[in-house]
């Protein structure tokens, strides 16, 4: 057998190409620890991620982050072994492929041969770390003997950074000036005792600071703990075992990958998705394209060909783009291992400068990035999925649909109000086991779902309705899942912005021959409206409740300005800010979800049950599933029954059988 160097430069036997293919002696010989620590410490490195999410949940002030789950925590190895990122949180995955670049980053930056026990770091600049200005990082070496032998690392949505938006949720600002503060690496805690001048740094430029404060205290306080938790695993178990685990973590992860990408059949896939205007015009076409040259197990992702970076904030950075395409093999591929940062080893990504995907300072603002990269993905999954055949699965909402608004209460208090509004749950597609759920985040957001008790504590705004849309979910074999409409009745004035950009078309992309779900909505209704003067803050769900509206976003009948396929498309942002009125009602209906399967082979008696549920009407069960279902779902939805000689008409011999 050949041999090769360890890291002290003894020669070892060379490691066999599988994991699972090495005796222990091997495994021992390369890890500097048996299978059964590796698999030890790599849970404790684990059980720390997720114990200090618990801790960072329980004592965060701002309900962003308290409430939406919005952050990430990850481990990373030393600079000598490369800053390898071996464990990550279940947090938000939008996160999670720019963190080993985020933390190389910063500390390179800021010399790590500067730090000191007890120091934090902090980062926020998007061209530096990924995601945008509110999504701040705070980074803590962690020393053992004297040497920074890890970083325990936390990223988290800060309510406000400044920019001449309050809480940065705006998709019209033009260049970095107006976006907010940036930070480059500095530190925020030395000795454990915070920087005066960062501190007053941030809380001289950002709104907002009571809440910032403590939180910064908080997330210090979560990185101590995850600090103490790495050293006990280190003196139980000793250094090398623990630098051995690292590079297991990350070598399994590379290994899993390595194999997902082998079934994927060899050749060259070209991928596009559109984008409907950035926050500057209508006027002009934005795509993300990939072309995805596959080869035995490894596989490059060419991103050369997307629209040129938009003109105002909609844009995204390379580590974004990054986190899209691991994202998209990880659902695709390989959902069952840990993403640390070894699954990117066999995937090539090409990232030219100055597109939507890879945006330059000053005038390449980056803030939604989310948006455009959720495209890519959603490019990826629709053309990697034409060819994996059952294993495909349909498209999600694709877009959170961000709702931020603010305003002064009567005695004169400010409030703030983001994401919990608008769009920012929906429903995912179908695949060959189940329907789509039809109430979760987007594939690449997974945060929680604000309570609505907890919503209507923070502002002046109630929410009416939160429900499922009929008739808007891709039909299939497996259905996808239905769009989510929400209501909000605004109690105060307030100036309100909207940033939904991919409501052209559908995005809920249906396989296998199941149809696509239906493209979304928003609008206002002012509180002189016939239709809120007739029906109160409850306002009702047909086609014909829109015609005095003031649609923010979507393809619309522009008499009657409801959803119509065939409509004009009204331009998000026509109005900067939307100013409402005391008594305004917002309403936002999600995309649907994209169908599996071909649905006219769906079981009729399922198809009963989602007209008796109202996620399929009877005129739907009819013309899209050629099930004719007789009675009346409202008022006797139990009395309901299928006309089986009218269905096997509508469906043919071959697909009209009916079970029994």
């Amino acid at each position: 057998m050949s041999t090769q160097p360890n890291e002290a430069g003894a020669l070892i036997p060379a490691q066999p190409r599988r994991l699972r293919d090495c005796s222990e002696a091997q495994f021992e010989e390369i890890y500097d620890c048996d299978r059964f620590t590796a698999m030890v410490l790599s849970n404790r490195l684990r059980y720390a991620l997720t114990h200090m999410s618990t801790g960072l949940m329980y004592s965060a002030f701002s309900p962003i982050i308290r409430d939406w789950y919005d952050f990430a925590i990850t481990i990373s190895g030393p600079a000598d072994m490369g800053y390898p990122m071996p464990a990550v949180s279940a947090a938000l995955l939008v996160f999670l492929g720019t963190m080993e670049d985020a933390v190389r980053n910063t500390v390179e930056e800021y010399g790590v041969e500067n730090l000191k026990p007890g120091d934090v770091l902090v980062c926020n600049d998007p061209y530096r770390v990924g995601t945008h200005v509110n999504d701040t990082c705070f980074i803590r070496p962690v020393f053992y003997d004297g040497q920074p032998i890890a970083f325990v690392n936390v990223r988290a949505h800060q309510l406000d950074m400044g920019g001449v938006t309050p809480g940065g949720f705006s998709g019209t600002k033009a260049n970095v000036y107006e976006n907010g503060l940036v930070l480059g690496p500095m530190l925020l805690f030395e000795n454990d005792k915070p920087v005066r001048a960062t501190f007053s740094l941030v809380f001289d430029n950002t709104r907002f600071a009571a809440l910032l404060q403590p939180d910064f205290m908080t997330m210090a306080e979560q990185l101590k703990l995850g600090e103490k938790l790495l050293l006990e695993s280190i003196e139980r178990y000793g250094l090398a075992a623990y630098r051995g685990t690292v590079r297991y973590c990350c070598d399994a992860a590379a290994e899993a990958m390595s194999d997902a990408i082998a079934r994927l059949p060899d050749g060259i896939y070209h991928a596009a998705e559109p984008i409907d205007a950035d926050g500057a015009g209508d006027d002009e076409p934005i795509m993300v394209r990939a072309a995805i040259h596959k080869h035995g197990d490894r596989v490059e992702v060419d991103l050369s060909g997307s629209s040129r970076q938009a003109r105002t904030c909609i844009n995204a950075g390379p580590l974004d783009a990054k986190t899209a395409v691991g994202a998209a093999f990880k659902l695709l591929l390989d959902r069952h291992t840990p993403f640390s940062s070894g699954a990117y080893r066999p995937i090539d990504i090409v990232v030219p400068p100055g597109t939507v995907l890879s945006a330059l300072p000053p005038n390449g603002a980056i803030m939604l990035y989310w948006e455009v990269t959720q495209a890519l993905l959603t490019a990826i999954l629709r053309v990697l999925g034409e060819v994996l055949g059952d294993a495909a699965f349909g498209g999600d909402f694709g877009t959170v649909c961000v709702h931020n608004a603010h305003g002064l209460r009567a005695d004169g208090t400010p409030w703030q109000n983001i994401a919990v509004v608008g769009g920012e749950h929906g429903p995912w597609g179908g695949d060959q086991y189940h329907d789509g759920e039809s109430y979760t985040v987007p594939y690449m957001v997974n945060g929680l779902d604000p309570s609505t008790e907890a919503m209507e504590q923070d502002a002046p705004v109630l929410l009416m309705r939160k429900e499922y849309v009929i008739d808007t979910a891709g039909p299939g074999f497996n259905r996808g899942g239905a769009a989510v409409l929400k209501d909000a009745f605004w109690e105060t004035s307030g100036e309100h912005y909207s940033i939904p950009i991919r409501l052209k078309q559908g995005t809920g992309n249906g396989v296998q021959r199941g149809g696509t779900g239906r493209a979304g909505a928003c609008w206002f209704f002012a509180p002189d409206d016939a239709v809120v003067a007739a029906h109160g803050r409850l306002i009702p769900v047909n086609d014909t409740v829109y015609a005095n509206t003031t649609p923010i976003a979507g393809v619309l009948n522009p008499i009657t300005k409801a959803i119509d396929p065939d409509g004009t498309y009204f331009y998000f942002a026509r109005e900067p800010v939307w100013h409402t009125r005391a008594g305004a009602v917002s309403r936002y209906i999600t995309n649907g979800g994209g169908g599996w399967g071909d649905p006219k082979t769906r079981d009729p008696q399922r198809v009963l049950h989602d007209v008796r549920d109202s996620y399929v009407s009877i005129a739907g069960a009819r013309d899209l599933y050629g099930v004719v279902v007789c009675g009346d779902p409202e008022f006797d939805p139990e009395g309901l029954t299928i006309d089986h000689a009218a269905t096997l008409l509508l469906r043919g011999p071959a697909l009209g059988q009916v079970a029994r």
